[in-house]
């Protein structure tokens, strides 16, 4: 966010002393939904969320680490705390938020009182570095902002944060002399070599600035920093440790201190001293992928004073207004599950833009930014399923700038392509697919047109053309991806079929039809790696044949597929259900090999070497993207009853309101938008044609208050575990007997109502008229 919600001193106080206990206000009424908001819910297992500070879409996400382990141990610490850690290594500004992999955890910072460790120790030998123990019971995590004690200190750390500026509070125990450490070493995903270069100086003012290079999961990234503190330093003494750099314990013997304006090398600290305090000092820091002049132009105009209560206020204003978009009647724990939801799924992508419009694109190079802001952390492969989609229906302002970024990011890109899994405007490469496509069109097929479509089209065709790209070459001339030239090629032919389908859609609604015919006819290549003698998507090799052996089972690395199976990918049709229907020998078979995918007796184990397969329900993988969408399935071979069951089954297993909430990787708000909209009582099973498949409501009532003041409203009359499935629909009073919303009926406004009923209703839905759309048509 840009601007925030500016609320007097006053009204803070007041805001901050209300009491809440259990989801209830002490009037009785519902508490609010930043108060419904628990960052701490995926913090544990495999969520990888982080509980620090952080605004809607911002710069900044300032949070404690608990850990950065070399690469071989990353994956548990991807957004760097992990809940069953005791110990903070230190608060750090830049983390991913529920990523599968890991990077980030930039300008690492600790409060230390007493004598000065250089180095962070074990957490097993306390004292034998700079990090502390700390107990959970200290931790208060709140939308915007983040505290706790450092047992070992006796500081109280409180941390917030606005769009491009991480701000520190810290407490300092009377009579100890108080320092700041800073650590340029560190990195999640942190290996050998990792900091190419860095730089650390205090300038004449105070304001201490640096930066590094990294070559961890985007190669060459460059991050720069300003820190400034509300009261003057006593001293300094700046370290260049490189002499004898020993990075898994992140130092050695040979250390080089000197008390001198800066330093540069490949493993830098700085200690800042400030003596015994008797108030609080408060630090704050921006951060720049472009400068360290523009990290100061960033801190100069977002960082003003050292009010650290008017920017908790001005956090929490933030989240308020995101939050407000949506108004949800649940019962406590629903509410909070749900909230939260919302509050994941709004933390990326994030700002990637300076002050004066400046940011760094995919050639390393610095770009200007005109008439948007440039926004980048894109896990594509998630993110266009719901997460995005959701963002079309309750910020499409930010699609605007969203769209715009993909658009920028393509025109920089040495590749001339789309990103694929970016971040701070650099490309990862990771994962497959071209699915900025799917988003961009998404976004245009819902009327959401603040860009250039003639730059977006051109953009989504170039990486849809680029050969060199993950087999694109082989599958633009055979009709799919041969697995004895691509790796998990029957995933890359799949989802390249849907992402081209979706390039068709926003191709034909702008009248360019040779384009929108040229991609229409690869949206049906899915059928080239459909295999009708065994019912499922395989891998082919360049001569035509299908790779053996096969077994639908095989997951992970080495097999056709990417993180995932034959049974999960097999579903991924979602242009074209109608038409797997029909391979698959009609309605009754496709049912029932749905059911068998979901009623397989399936041993964990199975996915041991595939970490992100998690969240199991027979062959379903809730805690995986692939697996997102079967649920609803049902829909069309006319048993939406079925998607109702199979939905309650997920909702019931899948997400709590703890630490270990989420049973997967959140995914930069994949897991969570799939929450929010399931909860709602719809899902995008194919995005960029306007349709929400239709499950079946989790909360009583749900109001989202769209742009130019529009309200649409989902109701639930009779809404109990005794009344699981769906008995009718209407829409705005009438009948509603397709199985389906249109984007357009929502955000005109109105009331979507359901009515729950004990036993499942077989007539509502089944007609082949009430069905989703699909590239083919229903079979007679």
């Amino acid at each position: 966010m840009s601007k925030f919600i500016r609320l007097r001193r006053g009204l803070l106080a007041a805001a901050l002393s209300v009491p809440f206990a259990a989801g209830v206000a002490a009037a009785g009424k519902p508490v609010s939904a930043w108060s419904a908001v628990d960052p701490m819910v995926g913090t544990g297992g495999d969520g990888h969320t982080f509980p620090g500070a952080t605004v809607p879409f911002g710069m900044i996400q300032l949070s404690p680490d608990t850990a950065m382990p070399d690469f071989k141990h990353a994956y548990k610490w991807a957004a760097g705390y992990q809940y069953g850690d005791s110990s903070i290594l230190g608060f750090s500004h830049t983390h991913f938020s529920g990523s599968g992999h890991s990077d980030l955890g930039d300008v690492l910072v600790m409060p230390i009182a007493g004598d000065v460790r250089l180095d962070p120790g074990t957490p097993d030998q306390p004292g034998s570095g700079y990090r502390s123990r700390f107990d959970h019971k200290s931790e208060k995590a709140e939308a915007g902002y983040y505290a706790v004690t450092l047992a070992d200190y006796g500081i109280r750390a409180e941390l917030t944060a606005g769009t491009r500026v991480g701000w520190h509070r810290y407490a300092f125990p009377k009579g100890k002399p108080a320092h700041v450490l800073m650590d340029l070493r560190p990195s999640i995903y942190d290996y050998d070599g990792k900091v190419l270069w860095a730089s650390l100086r205090v300038r004449a003012d105070g304001t201490v600035t640096g930066g590094r290079s990294t070559r961890g999961w985007a190669p060459g990234r460059q991050l720069f920093f300003a820190m400034r503190f509300n009261q003057p330093m006593t001293s300094r003494m700046l370290y260049n440790r490189e002499k004898d750099i020993v990075y898994h314990g992140f130092g050695g013997p040979g250390n080089r201190a000197e008390d001198r304006d800066g330093q540069t090398g490949r493993a830098l600290e700085g200690v800042f001293d400030f003596g015994p305090l008797d108030k609080p000092l408060i630090v704050k820091v921006a951060v720049s992928s472009v400068s360290e002049d523009n990290a100061i132009a960033n801190l100069d105009k977002d960082g003003a004073g050292f009010d650290f209560d008017a920017r908790r206020a001005e956090a929490r204003g933030a989240w308020e207004k995101a939050l407000a978009t949506v108004d949800v009647d649940a019962p406590a724990k629903t509410r909070e599950t749900f909230y939260t939801a919302l509050y994941h799924a709004m933390i990326a992508p994030g700002l990637s833009m300076d002050v004066n419009g400046e940011y760094r694109g995919p050639d390393n190079q610095v770009h200007t930014a005109k008439g948007f802001d440039f926004y980048s952390t894109w896990s594509l492969w998630d993110v266009f399923r719901a997460q995005q989609p959701l963002m079309t229906l309750l910020q499409p302002a930010k699609s605007n700038d969203f769209v715009s970024s993909l658009i920028a990011s393509q025109q920089s890109s040495p590749f001339g392509i789309l990103p694929v899994w970016a971040y701070q405007g650099m490309e990862t490469w990771c994962m497959i697919g071209y699915h900025a496509v799917p988003v961009i069109a998404d976004a245009y097929m819902k009327g959401i047109r603040g860009y250039d479509a003639k730059a977006a089209l051109d953009a989504m065709v170039a990486s849809a053309s680029y050969g060199p790209y993950g087999g694109l070459d082989d599958y633009m001339k055979l009709g799919y991806v041969p697995i004895d030239r691509q790796p998990e090629a029957a995933s890359k032919t799949v989802e390249y079929a849907y992402d081209d389908w979706s390039l068709a859609q926003m191709a034909r609604a702008m009248g360019q039809n040779d384009v929108a015919d040229t991609f229409t006819k690869r949206a049906g290549n899915w059928r080239n790696s459909f295999d009708t003698k065994t019912g499922f998507v395989r891998a082919r090799k360049s001569d035509g044949a299908f790779r053996e052996p096969f077994d639908p089972g095989q997951a992970g690395y080495g097999s056709d597929f990417t993180e995932g199976n034959a049974y999960q990918y097999s579903w991924f049709v979602p242009q074209d259900i109608a038409g797997l229907v029909t391979a698959l020998g009609g309605e009754d078979n496709f049912v029932k090999k749905l059911d068998e995918v979901f009623d397989a007796k399936v041993d964990p184990k199975a996915f041991a070497h595939v970490e992100d397969i998690t969240g199991l329900i027979g062959w379903y993988a809730h805690g995986n993207e692939p697996s997102h969408h079967m649920a609803y399935l049902y829909d069309f071979a006319g048993q939406p009853w079925k998607t109702q069951e199979r939905l309650k089954t997920v909702m019931d297993t899948q997400y709590t309101p703890t630490p270990t909430g989420l049973v997967g990787n959140d995914d930069l708000g994949q897991m969570s938008a799939w929450y929010v909209f399931t909860a709602m009582g719809f899902y995008p099973v194919t995005p960029a044609s306007n349709e929400y498949v239709i499950g079946r409501p989790f909360v009583n009532k749900v109001t989202l208050n769209l742009p130019g003041g529009k309200r649409f409203t989902v109701s639930a009359e009779h809404l109990d575990a005794s009344h699981p499935y769906v008995g009718q629909v209407t829409l705005n009073g009438k009948p509603l007997d397709r199985t389906y919303v249109r984007h357009e009926e929502i955000v005109a406004g109105g009331e979507l109502k359901f009515t729950m009923q004990a036993q499942p209703n077989k007539t509502w839905g089944t007609a082949p008229s009430a069905r989703p759309s699909s590239m083919s048509k229903v079979a007679p």
